[in-house]
Parts: structure tokens; sequence; C-alpha cells
């Protein structure tokens, strides 16, 4: 009687063993940081480089702003704040993960760098004379674009180069540009300390 009991027992755990299986694989990927399953929803709306976007709920999604500045080694110093946002580091599965991914910075739409960390020297090549747009978008690892409201999650500045030489040094343009963010968001001043598009290093509350 007994040895049937424990036959039993013993083919009790292998049943639970081969059906649970499922569910602890998704309990190590949270675990480990994964999304066990996609994140976000695909739009047929792509950015100008053809990437799709990625839709997410507002509630906890990646926001980032950024900062420009006159380098005075030579170029520009960029600086990323990002919130909800995790930048991936090399060699990451090319999926997405909420909140997880790259920033890709362009310059007058083109793109100039692909960024897994929040600072970064744009060399003065990119910046020939004039005014300019510098933006940073957010992506997933599998290349799509995270967007809120259908709106790509992405913060841009203006700067303007001046004849290289002597001379008074590069300005950067103060102007907020657009964000995903809601209308409120896309308002604020550069006097409060949070995440917004701005550009300048001579107002107060840059992002933190």
């Amino acid at each position: 009687m007994s040895c049937t009991r424990r036959s039993r027992a013993v083919l009790a755990v292998c049943v639970l063993l081969l059906t649970g299986s499922a569910g602890c694989g998704s309990e190590d990927a949270q675990e480990n940081g994964a999304s066990p399953t996609p994140a976000g929803r695909l739009l047929e709306d792509r950015d100008p480089q053809g990437r799709p976007y990625r839709e997410v709920a507002r509630r906890n999604a990646p926001d980032v702003g950024i900062e420009v500045q006159p380098d005075a080694a030579g170029g520009w110093a960029v600086r990323l704040a990002v919130r909800n946002f995790r930048f991936s580091p090399p060699g990451a599965a090319a999926r997405a993960v909420a909140g997880r991914g790259v920033a890709r910075l362009y310059v007058d739409g083109r793109l100039v760098a692909r960024l897994r960390v929040p600072e970064h020297r744009l060399a003065d090549r990119f910046v020939p004379r004039g005014t300019h747009q510098v933006t940073a978008r957010l992506h997933a690892d599998d290349g799509t674009v995270w967007a809120v409201d259908g709106t790509p999650v992405e913060s841009a500045a203006e700067i303007t180069a001046s004849e290289p030489g002597p001379g008074p040094a590069p300005s950067v343009d103060a102007r907020q540009q657009r964000t995903h963010a809601t209308d409120t968001r896309s308002r604020i001043t550069d006097t409060r300390p949070r995440i917004g598009g701005r550009g300048s290093p001579d107002r107060a509350g840059k992002a933190s």
C-alpha cells in the first residue's frame, strides 16, 4: 500500500513539473528583466526612417529629455535624461522589452549615433555652420520606436554653430521642442527640474 502511494506521489510530482514548466519559465524571464510577451502594440505609423511605432500606455511610459551644450574640447556635449527607461547593454537580444532599449541621435533627421549611455560627444563635422535640430528618439531593442498616443518618444533641441575660428562660442537655442508627452508636459518651462526638450546651457532647471 505504501509503495502504491509513493508511486502516485512521484507521478503527481512529474505531472506538476511538466505542466508548470511554462509558468516557471515566465517567472525566470521576469526576474531577468525580460518580458514574457512582446511589449506594447505595433502601429502602422512609422518614423521618418521607416521604423514602426510600438505603442505603450502613458502610465509609466518611457520619457526622454535632451540637453546640448558647446564642448570646451570642441564639438557638442549631448546629455539625455531618461525616465522609466533603461539603456540595454551591447549584445542585448533583439526583442522589445518594456522600458528598455537604445536612444538614436539625429541631426536634422540624419542618424549620427546609437546611444547605450546618456552622454555623448557630437563631433563638429555633424554640425556645420547654421542652425540644426538634434533629436533623441527612444527605440526598443528590436528597432521599433517607443510611442505614446501615436507619437514617438523623443525630444529635440536646436543648436546654432558659428563660423570656426576666433569669435563667440557656438550658442544653443533655448526654445523647447516637441516631445511625446501631453500638452501640459510639452509646455513646461526651463525653470522646472524635470525632463523636457530643451537645449539651453544658460537657463535654470536643467534635466537631471
